[in-house]
């Protein structure tokens, strides 16, 4: 039981450090870098950003989720009620991003990735991404609460 009180939160620092590190990326280069383009470029840009995040992002997030509650199970039976705490703390965080994600940036980053596709421009692009944008700040602060979290759970194992 030890082993997977170390390993768990281990494997989830990981795989939520992909979705941070997307999200930090998205705050400090492709919200200037994106400001500047026209609405074409954007529409275009941004629908295969998307459809390529859409596709693979999906992965290390479950991953981090999944291994966040099997961390805080495992610290559950093994009595060890910190480590639980931490992990509880990471799937709550990851679960306030998911909800975030759901209700804002996948509806654009559908519009996004359906328009990129048509090979049109979205004549609101910049005004969906200022939208996209304004929740990136919550969700890189939900995320580093998550990583923090699963640190505090990997250094009390």
């Amino acid at each position: 039981m030890n082993i997977l009180i170390q390993v768990l939160p281990g494997i989830a620092v990981l795989t939520c450090s992909a979705v941070y590190g997307a999200d930090l990326f998205a705050a400090v280069v492709l919200r200037s870098a994106l400001s500047e383009v026209d609405d074409r470029t954007l529409t275009t840009m941004m629908g295969r950003v998307h459809k390529y995040g859409d596709q693979r992002l999906p992965v290390p997030f479950v991953l981090s989720v999944a291994t966040s509650v099997l961390s805080a199970v495992a610290a559950l039976v093994a009595g060890r009620t910190a480590v639980a705490l931490a992990s509880m703390l990471a799937v709550a965080a990851l679960l306030c991003w998911i909800s975030i994600y759901l209700r804002v940036s996948a509806p654009i980053n559908r519009a996004f990735r359906a328009a990129a596709a048509e090979k049109t421009a979205l004549p609101n692009a910049h005004t969906l991404q200022r939208r996209w944008d304004s929740v990136v700040p919550f969700r890189l602060s939900l995320q580093a609460i998550a990583v923090a979290a699963l640190c505090t759970a990997l250094a009390l194992a």
